[in-house]
């Protein structure tokens, strides 16, 4: 093995016996603290103190008892990210069952498929939509819970109101119904089937344990960097592991949750919102950089040259501030005020923090929001980790690293370069999957990831690439095509997302496509068409992108810079399946439907 990072002895807080265990010792310290906090149709918020939601919960809990659940029995909740999702999410464990995630965005033979592996015998469902993926498909759901809707179907189908109703019941005659099961709940049981999206194949369902759970808060209170005092802001996918995650971490510490789902709200509510910190994905972090550089630039001039001053103090500045220095800060508390200081009020005014996952963030735009005084701090991790292996401390940040293992959990890195993992945050295995188990789960409890990466000197992960991801060229040479794509993403302020594809070949292409919100605002410029297609094949928007890969190429090795491309009339999209819940591409998907495009790149 070449090197290790962490230790299972590094001291953090002890987790609680079980998820329905860490939420009422929660209710009882913060009864009258806001909890969360969702949008209401009409407009504005609804709030929940800690109380208010221990009290909603124990009667869902309850209504699922009555029904009939058992230790470990399966519940699906079929919904995007709102208040009820954790709520439901919350009453499932508190009963002693184990939650099997399900993305609003799942196919119909998906569902069945993932409601059948699993054994589930109830599913929560947001509305009819999701309700139509369940009814008929072959398994045999005993009840289905919607969260928007009346009861239907001669009682298969409950409200949401109609299950709580069971549950008082039940709890006016057996009021230690709901800790009864809390209590006979154990760290080794069942909590959370996660069925990873993966970009090919059947999805494998992750088995997490109540220890998953209750290990990660507390890892992640042990970072300090977050306190009961903070407000989130969170719109990721729970049914994704980097979603879940954030709900043991409110659990343990106390901070409230601003809950809303809706990705094309996300501008529009962080100055409402004003929250402490946010965790998004990379693709987020690329929109906002592109739209703010797009904006500021557009005009040119004075407000330009202004702009780029103001980064080029900002990234010095901070700079030495990250190598321990004590830098002189007026110029930066002009640029602060002249530029920062606006970018910062988008977000809200009062973001400590930023926190990147499930995918690779650009070096380059982290130390751009670093500059603005909006530090990313990036992690690491998977599913089958519990999502948060690994994260970024604000004293230690480095751009080209994901940063240090939690306490408790410990990194090594194995002969040919794979990252491996032990510790309370692996999972239990692959659901009805021996085999595949076996072939990550190694001897000692190490867990083999099938990433590739480093650790330095100060114990902080850099992921190099994927081992699957990793392609060759008919000439034998291999290429890492996420890393090339990151760094074009950041050179280009009109990309959205690039593939680029080479396996087999004898050169490397690209599949680009356009922000449209960056495109918007370079066609009202440039004077050219609104119609999204018609600027995305303009010669103004194919210079800007050819800069943009002649850049990239520059820092390339021969064999992987890009000799042809070809800008898509539209970008990728969850609906169109090239992009995962999580807006990650799926390359495969992506070089199947465009393969003739692909093809013409290499016929002359």
């Amino acid at each position: 093995m070449a090197n290790t990072s962490g230790s299972l002895t590094a001291p953090y807080p002890t987790p609680a016996s079980s998820v329905g265990r860490l939420f009422l010792d929660r209710v009882a310290q913060s009864a009258h603290r806001e909890a969360f906090r969702g949008p209401l149709e009409s407009g504005g918020w609804r709030s929940w103190t800690w109380q208010e939601a221990g009290d909603e919960v124990a009667e869902l809990a309850a209504g699922l008892l009555a029904l009939g659940l058992k230790k470990e029995d399966r519940v699906a909740i079929a919904s995007s990210t709102r208040v009820e999702w954790i709520l439901a999410d919350l009453a499932i464990m508190c009963a002693g069952g184990a939650n099997t995630t399900v993305y609003p965005s799942t196919e119909h033979h998906d569902v069945a498929f993932i409601l059948g592996d699993s054994g589930a015998r109830i599913v929560f469902a947001e509305n009819e939509t999701q309700i139509a993926k369940i009814r008929n498909n072959g398994v045999p759901i005993e009840k289905v819970i919607v969260i928007d809707g009346e009861g239907s179907d001669n009682g298969w189908c409950l409200s949401w109101a109609d299950l709580r109703a069971l549950g008082r019941e039940l709890l006016s005659a057996t009021p230690e119904a709901v800790t009864s099961a809390v209590d006979a709940t154990g760290p080794d049981d069942l909590a959370t089937l996660i069925y990873t999206s993966g970009t090919t194949g059947r999805p494998k369902g992750v088995e997490l344990t109540h220890r998953c759970w209750t290990y990660e808060g507390a890892a992640i209170e042990a970072t300090g960097i977050l306190t009961a005092d903070d407000v989130q802001f969170l719109w990721l996918p729970l049914a994704h592991s980097f979603g879940k995650v954030l709900e043991s971490a409110q659990l343990q510490i106390g901070f409230v949750s601003v809950v809303d789902g809706r990705v094309d709200r996300i501008v529009t509510n962080l100055p409402e919102v004003q929250p402490t910190f946010m965790a998004g994905v990379p693709r987020i972090f690329e929109k906002v950089y592109a739209g703010v550089a797009a904006q500021a630039t557009a005009d040119g001039g004075i407000k330009a040259k202004i702009f780029e001053w103001a980064f080029n103090v900002g990234k010095t500045y901070q700079g030495q501030v990250l190598a321990g220095k004590n830098p002189n800060g007026i110029q930066y508390a002009i640029a602060d005020r002249l530029v920062f200081s606006k970018i910062k009020e988008r977000m809200g005014g009062r973001l400590r923090y930023f926190v990147s996952g499930s995918a690779a963030l650009s070096p380059e735009i982290a130390e751009w929001f670093y500059a603005a005084g909006l530090p990313i701090l990036e992690g690491y991790g998977l599913t089958e980790t519990s999502a948060a292996t690994c994260l970024a401390r604000p004293e230690s940040v480095a751009f080209r690293a994901v940063g240090q293992p939690f306490a408790g959990t410990e990194l090594r890195i194995a002969d040919d370069g794979e990252i491996l993992v032990r510790g309370p945050g692996v999972m239990r295995g692959y659901r009805n999957l021996p085999e595949a188990t076996a072939e990550v789960m190694l001897a000692d409890g190490w867990f083999a990831t099938g990433d590739v990466g480093e650790i330095d000197d100060q114990g902080r992960l850099r992921i190099t690439d994927r081992k699957k991801d990793l392609v060759k060229t008919s000439g034998g040479k291999y290429i890492a095509p996420s890393a090339i794509e990151s760094q074009f993403k950041a050179l280009c302020p009109l990309a959205s997302n690039m593939v680029v594809h080479v396996e087999g070949r004898n050169y490397a292409t690209a599949l680009v496509t356009l922000d449209p919100d960056a495109l918007t605002k370079f066609a009202a410029v440039r004077g050219l068409s609104s119609d999204f297609a018609t600027a995305a094949h303009s010669d103004a928007v194919r210079v800007e992108v050819q800069r943009a890969i002649d850049e990239l190429n520059s820092g390339l090795q021969r064999w992987e810079t890009i000799k042809k491309f070809t800008i898509l009339d539209r970008d990728f999209t969850i609906e169109s399946g090239e992009l995962t819940p999580s807006l990650k591409v799926k390359r495969k998907v992506v070089e199947t439907q465009f393969a003739d495009l692909l093809d013409s790149m290499y016929t002359s």
